[in-house]
């Protein structure tokens, strides 16, 4: 037996109980599921339908026929989308192992993107449970591509449907909610202004957004933000800690749009084993920069993180 075997078995042992030490549906999300439908279109498109190159905006009324048309005239490919469910599917894809580790909840149309929606994430490994009802269509988000530019068009309709006497108080849905560890629901727009900090230093909002009051007095609240290009601020009861992010070269930016969902899924990939709040950050930043190289909240079949 050569030298170095035994400690390679230990190595494949102590990585075979390091995977074993997660269960199924230990990460849980819930948000507002939409399948993204990503084409390559001409100018003429984007006149048609009043969209700029560069841009993000919610559907009117203007722009009911364009997801049909989007699909009809142009070559599409669709990836299971929405804030919340791409950070859970990129948590998924850092896990790896097991399938199912990540859990989903949200409200799609008994229509053919909600098929389409629910093969996605099954690709994607991810444990959706959707509530499915048929006053709206499934949530759709359009990603007009040209050249190094990307117009999203985003109809929520079915997303905003959601029941919870129908669908979370369920008994076999709740067991799901019972089993995770971890929890991760995002919607916290423009927080700072609304609880009156009265300052846009990042830091400060940091720190006071940790000292707010708090129901489980148990654990400490950490409060984590992230800056796009510029650095992570993470507040604790005891200081507040800056990370710089990791530095792509800028020709290789494809597409900064799932840089923040990215961001979400590798820090929740260490949260689940309890990792200390560095490593997820680290991962954090690891999965952004993935995904930046490529175009939608897409990823490679492996993570390389280490």
């Amino acid at each position: 037996m050569a030298a170095g075997e035994p400690q390679a078995k230990k190595l494949k042992l102590e990585q075979k109980q390091q995977q074993q030490q997660l269960s199924e549906n230990v990460l849980f999300g819930m948000g507002n599921p939409l399948l993204d439908i990503c084409a390559v279109v001409d100018k003429d498109f984007l006149d048609k339908y009043g969209l700029k190159p560069n841009d993000q905006i919610l559907a009117e009324e203007k722009h009911k026929e364009l997801f049909e048309e989007l699909v009809k005239k142009f070559k599409v490919e669709y990836h299971a989308g929405g804030s919340t469910q791409n950070s859970v599917k990129v948590a998924q894809w850092m896990i790896q192992s097991p399938y199912k580790a990540a859990t989903f909840f949200g409200c799609i149309g008994k229509d053919k993107f909600g098929e389409i929606l629910k093969k996605k994430a099954e690709e994607a490994h991810v444990d959706a449970h959707y509530y499915e009802q048929s006053e709206q269509p499934t949530g759709t988000c359009a990603a007009c591509i040209t050249s190094d530019n990307r117009s999203l068009v985003a109809n929520l309709a079915a997303a905003n449907c959601y029941k919870k006497e129908k669908h979370l108080d369920l008994e076999k849905n709740w067991k799901l909610v019972e089993k995770a560890k971890v929890y991760y629901i995002a919607e916290a727009a423009t927080f700072a202004r609304e609880q009156g900090f009265e300052t846009e230093d990042i830091k400060e909002i940091a720190r006071k957004t940790q000292a707010l009051p708090k129901v489980n007095t148990k654990r400490q609240r950490i409060v984590i933000f992230t800056q796009g290009k510029d650095d992570t601020v993470m507040a604790t009861e005891n200081e507040v800690t800056t990370f710089p992010v990791l530095v792509s070269d800028q020709s290789e930016i494809v597409d900064t749009n799932g840089a923040g969902d990215a961001f979400v899924g590798g820090f929740l990939s260490q949260l689940v084993y309890d990792r200390p709040m560095t490593e997820c950050i680290r991962a954090g930043h690891y999965a952004a920069s993935v995904i930046i190289k490529r175009s939608g909240c897409t990823f490679p079949e492996k993570p390389d993180f280490h």
